[in-house]
C-alpha cells in the first residue's frame, strides 16, 4: 500500500513567538486545506519558558527568575503547564481531526501520534514505552494537578524510559485540526526549571524538585551514548515514518508564508495582552 506523503518543517532556532505563530499558522493552512498534515522540528532562541493556555502568570510563574536567566516568555495555544525548553528537540503535529487514523478522543489520537517519538526513542536505542495511569488516585492527579511544572505530572498514555517521563506534550483542537506540539529532553537543567516558578514556601520547592527527579529524565542522562541534536532529529523523523506509516517531504515556507507567520508573532505571541492576561 502506498504511503502517505506528510509535509515535513525543520525550521530551526527561532524566537518564542514566531514558534507558537507558526504552529498556529500551520494550524489555519491545514483546515483551509491549503497544506498536507505537516509534522515540525524547532528549537528556540533564546531559551524559553513557555505556559499553558490556562495559566496565571501571576499566582505561578517567578517572572523575575525568568528576567534573570535571560529566558524567553510565551504563552502557548495548548493547555498544559510550564515548559523549560532549552536542550530540547520540540516537535509539533498538525492533522485533520477527519484524518482517517486519528481516533476521535483527544487521548487516543495523543497515543497514534506519540507512536512516532515511541519510536524515535527505541531508534536511539532507549527502552521507551507508554504508561497508563492504573490506579483511581493516579486518574484523579491527571484532573488536579497540583504543579505548575509539566514534566511533573504523568499523562494518559505518558512516555516512559526506565519508569521516568522523557517527553512532554500538549494538544488543542480547533477548526477542525489537531495540533499536538511537545518536549523531547536531550539535557535538563532542574535547578534553573524550578526557580521559574511561585511555591508556597522553600519546603515545598526541595520536595516537589526531590519529587521530580524519580518522575523526569533527560535522555543523556540515561543514554549509554551522548545523543546529539542532529542524532535526535534523524531518530525522531523516522521515528514519525514509522509510527505513523508515513512519508515526510522536506518543505521550506515561502516569503509570504513567512511574513504571515512574523505578523501573527507580533500581533499576538508578542502581545502583554495574550501573554500575561487570564
Amino acid at each position: 500500500m502506498k504511503k502517505e506523503t506528510w509535509r515535513f518543517i525543520d525550521s530551526g532556532n527561532c524566537s518564542p513567538s514566531y514558534n507558537m505563530a507558526l504552529d498556529e499558522a500551520l494550524l489555519d493552512w491545514h483546515s483551509e486545506g491549503k497544506i498536507p498534515p505537516t509534522i515540525r522540528f524547532y528549537g528556540w532562541d533564546p531559551a524559553t519558558l513557555s505556559i499553558g493556555y490556562f495559566q496565571k502568570v501571576e499566582k505561578e510563574i517567578n517572572l523575575e527568575a525568568v528576567k534573570e536567566h535571560k529566558l524567553g516568555f510565551v504563552r502557548r495555544p495548548t493547555g498544559g503547564r510550564g515548559v523549560l525548553h532549552e536542550h530540547e528537540l520540540t516537535y509539533s503535529v498538525i492533522v485533520s481531526e477527519e484524518h482517517p487514523e486519528m481516533p476521535k478522543t483527544v487521548t487516543e489520537a495523543y497515543r497514534v501520534i506519540s507512536e512516532g517519538i515511541l519510536k524515535g526513542f527505541q531508534g536511539l536505542g532507549l527502552e521507551a514505552y507508554f504508561a497508563v495511569p492504573k490506579t483511581a488516585e493516579e486518574r484523579e492527579g491527571l484532573k488536579n494537578p497540583r504543579s505548575a511544572v509539566c514534566f511533573d505530572a504523568p499523562s494518559w498514555y505518558e512516555l516512559v524510559v526506565e519508569g521516568r517521563k522523557v517527553a512532554g506534550s500538549a494538544q488543542t483542537r480547533q477548526k477542525g485540526v489537531i495540533l499536538q506540539h511537545g518536549s523531547i529532553l536531550l539535557d535538563l537543567d532542574e535547578d534553573k526549571l524550578f526557580s521559574l516558578f511561585k511555591y508556597p514556601s522553600e519546603r515545598v520547592k526541595e520536595r516537589m524538585q526531590k519529587a521530580f527527579k524519580n518522575k523526569a529524565v533527560a535522555m543523556n542522562e540515561i543514554s549509554h551514548h551522548p545523543v546529539t541534536m542532529e542524532m535526535a532529529k534523524e531518530a525522531f523523523k523516522n521515528g514519525f515514518e514509522e509510527g505513523l506509516n508515513i512519508e515526510l517531504e522536506p518543505y521550506v515556507l515561502t516569503e509570504e508564508e513567512t511574513q504571515y507567520v512574523v505578523d501573527l508573532a507580533k500581533s499576538r505571541y508578542e502581545s502583554e495582552e495574550w501573554n500575561f492576561k487570564r
